[in-house]
């Protein structure tokens, strides 16, 4: 069984930088895509980025293409998500997850089963 660990969040000003971590041990990680996610206090999770097993292939949500970019290490079993011009919109407990159900869509919550236990991002206007 895998276990995910996330670190690296915190308080930041609007327009700052966060980078976040996300640590696996228990199974190596480069044979499955990987995906961050991300809940505000009394929203819905909502799907952020991900990012194929290789590396090669990467999707992010519109709200934060350009600003955001995840990324993986697969000899350290670690995947990235660098975070760049904060809003306070951003502000929410971010999740890494391992996708294992490929027969939907990246960004749907069902299609990961492995979940860390999420970093707190509050970003200050």
């Amino acid at each position: 069984q895998v276990q995910l660990v996330e670190s690296g969040g915190g308080l930041v000003q609007a327009g700052g930088s966060l980078r976040l971590s996300c640590a696996a041990s228990g199974r190596t990680l480069s044979r499955y895509t990987m995906g961050w996610f991300r809940q505000a206090l009394g929203k819905e999770r909502e799907f952020v980025a991900a990012i194929s097993s290789s590396g090669y292939s990467t999707y992010y949500a519109d709200s934060v293409k350009g600003r955001f970019t995840i990324s993986r290490d697969n000899a350290k079993n670690t995947v990235y998500l660098q975070m760049n011009s904060l809003k306070p919109e951003d502000t929410a407990v971010y999740y890494c997850a391992q996708r294992a159900d490929y027969s939907g869509h990246y960004s749907q919550t069902d299609q990961y089963n492995y979940w860390g236990q999420g970093t707190q991002v509050t970003v200050s206007s």
